[in-house]
């Protein structure tokens, strides 16, 4: 019994997170249930949980989510996925982790410190973005970053960079959850777990949802450099 309580705790720290951000959850949850559970199991079950969170997200974001904007990191997620999980995979995949963890410091730091103005980028980088955050979720489970990075340097209000940040993020779900699904990654225990902890990682989403609600553009995008630092740091020691 206290297996599925700290999973719970777990994820009504995770959604809360994200609730906040509109990332991170896999932040928080992935090496807190790593301590309970294999780490097998713990990314399934973090990417169901993902489900909850981003479902709720885009929906209570919707008035905000502009296809124009999801779609092209959407389509070029597809191909990252699959070259990332065939060539980055032969790659030394320490030494990118932790080139990677590297330029994520640098950058956040740089952005927390310096302050530069938001530009409007050009929409070839959403592809760029999309494609590198699909290779690199496949290779290293962390693809999170090149697509947060875009939508913060763009000239968005912060309610546009959650709700597409919700989005591709909803759909990167989805299709993992197959994929794990296919491949049964997703056994009964595992989603045992995820019928009992998906109330708290929603209860946990809507909570942060409403301190989102409160927090000023410029102090969230400096709330979002602190955590693209701190998966900086997770990805060099890990």
């Amino acid at each position: 019994m206290l297996t599925p309580l700290l999973i719970s705790i777990i994820f009504l720290l995770a959604g809360f997170v994200q609730g906040v951000t509109g990332f991170g959850s896999a932040l928080v949850a992935i090496p807190l249930l790593s301590l309970v559970i294999d780490i097998k199991g713990a990314i399934p079950l973090c990417i169901l949980n993902s489900l909850v969170i981003t479902t709720y997200l885009s929906l209570k974001m919707r008035r905000h989510l502009d296809i124009q904007k999801i779609l092209p990191l959407c389509i070029a997620a597809v191909p990252g996925i699959i070259i990332g999980s065939t060539l980055l995979k032969r790659v030394g995949s320490t030494y990118i982790r932790i080139t990677l963890g590297i330029l994520l410091i640098a950058y956040s730091l740089y952005s927390l410190f310096s302050s530069p103005k938001p530009r409007t980028l050009h929409k070839a980088w959403s592809y760029v973005a999309g494609f590198l955050s699909g290779a690199i979720g496949a290779a290293f489970s962390a693809g999170g970053p090149p697509t947060i990075i875009y939508t913060a340097m763009n000239d968005w209000k912060k309610d546009t960079i959650k709700a597409t940040l919700s989005g591709f993020f909803l759909f990167n779900s989805y299709l993992i959850a197959a994929v794990h699904a296919i491949e049964g990654l997703t056994t009964i225990e595992i989603f045992t777990y995820f019928m009992i902890s998906a109330p708290f990682v929603l209860l946990g989403t809507v909570l942060g949802t409403i301190c989102y609600g409160k927090i000023p553009r410029e102090l969230y995008l400096q709330i979002i450099f602190a955590f693209l630092t701190a998966m900086g740091i997770i990805m060099i020691i890990s």
